[in-house]
């Protein structure tokens, strides 16, 4: 099954991925070296910190090298929705008086602090498929909301 993720989150997957294998996985392979050269491994508590520490980079690089061969990576300019909410799209939603601006984006990229929201969010599974002028009532930790949608742009 692919997983949807933006261009920009895609990108920032390899660029991690590229960090790990050229900066992290070296950098640790000296320190194991290092903490070997120390004599005893059994009481060498810097070795199997490094060692434990090779653990973590080697998942984190298998964990990423799956998500991105299971990517379906989506361009935000590319989409063409005619107007409708929908992966990718950046929306403009007012509440209680308020505004914001969310993308809808993978799980992976989501930062509410950032303005970016998972595609699998109560609130994004609520504006999916809605145009600007729709509203939605979405259930959340603090209670019902309500939520009008102001505008809907592939950027």
């Amino acid at each position: 099954m692919k997983t949807p993720m933006t261009k920009r989150g895609a990108d920032l997957l390899r660029a991690e991925l590229h960090k790990l294998k050229t900066v992290e996985r070296p950098a640790n392979a000296q320190a194991i070296g290092e903490a070997r050269a120390h004599g005893d491994l059994s009481e060498n508590a810097e070795y199997h910190a490094a060692r434990e520490r090779a653990g973590f980079i080697e998942g984190r690089i298998a964990e990423i090298e799956s998500k991105l061969a299971n990517a379906q990576v989506v361009d935000p300019k590319l989409v063409d929705a005619e107007g409708r909410c929908v992966f990718g799209a950046t929306v403009d939603i007012e509440t209680d008086g308020e505004t914001a601006t969310w993308q809808i984006v993978g799980e992976d990229e989501a930062d509410i602090k950032a303005g970016r929201i998972s595609f699998g969010s109560p609130i994004a599974r609520a504006l999916i498929g809605k145009h600007a002028g729709d509203a939605v009532d979405v259930q959340t930790p603090g209670g019902l909301k309500h939520y009008e949608i102001v505008d809907v742009r592939y950027e």
